[in-house]
């Protein structure tokens, strides 16, 4: 069974695609601070040994290194990571504390990249491996009061494109998915006039699920995305169209 990490992986899109790719036959090692039921649901629905929770906080850049040797120690040879963990502070630039400006950095920039790091270290001397970043369509479009949230999804694209350079000798592929606003509890709470403005302003009026987002990273990691990399896969339902 091949190793495959998702970070960010007790709730919403985290939570998807680690139980998406537990059944597709992967063995996920689902990071996060702290568990939660529904990861445990999860867990127990795929099987004994198809999902196995890790404590990390990945704020926390010099737990990073130690992580992945654990899991290189207990699991073995890494074969996928899904840098999926992410903070969507909201907020105007001009009034936005410097400390949550930094937060958002930290989180969703130099979190992943130093993960992706000492990750594809590991992948290196197995001369292959699948790498996935969560972007947003944001980091293109751009959206009012998530001015560094965008920055730091733009700055993942960046990433992606660059290490696919770095890492393709190497049988590594790095891709990026940028999703739209996506079916989830947190939309499900929006106003019902702005989620329908947002269903309306796609092409197929309607949003993406979480599944659709989990089924890309699938393909991304299986055997038809080995020839993909360097590459942005939107999934938003015809929004940016």
């Amino acid at each position: 069974m091949r190793n495959v990490i998702v970070t960010g992986a007790t709730r919403g899109l985290g939570l998807g695609i680690a139980a998406a790719l537990a059944r597709d036959g992967f063995h996920v090692v689902a990071i996060a601070r702290k568990p939660s039921e529904a990861l445990e649901a999860a867990a127990a629905e795929a099987g004994a040994g198809r999902i196995t929770f890790v404590p990390c906080d990945l704020g926390a850049i010099d737990a990073l290194p130690p992580l992945v040797r654990a899991i290189r120690k207990d699991h073995g040879p890494i074969y996928g990571l899904v840098n999926n963990a992410g903070i969507g502070t909201e907020g105007l630039l001009a009034t936005m504390p410097n400390g949550r400006i930094e937060e958002l950095l930290r989180i969703n920039v130099l979190s992943p990249i130093t993960l992706s790091k000492y990750v594809v270290r590991n992948m290196m001397s197995d001369r292959e491996g699948r790498i996935v970043n969560v972007s947003s369509i944001v980091a293109s479009t751009g959206y009012n009061a998530l001015s560094v949230y965008s920055a730091t999804k733009a700055a993942l694209i960046g990433f992606t494109r660059s290490l696919a350079r770095e890492a393709g000798p190497l049988g590594i592929t790095v891709n990026a998915i940028a999703p739209g606003f996506v079916d989830t509890e947190l939309t499900s709470n929006l106003p019902a006039d702005e989620r329908e403005r947002i269903v309306r302003r796609s092409a197929l009026r309607r949003l993406p699920e979480v599944a659709d987002v989990a089924a890309t990273v699938g393909f991304l990691l299986g055997p038809g995305g080995r020839n993909v990399t360097g590459t942005v896969v939107t999934v938003d339902a015809g929004a940016t169209a």
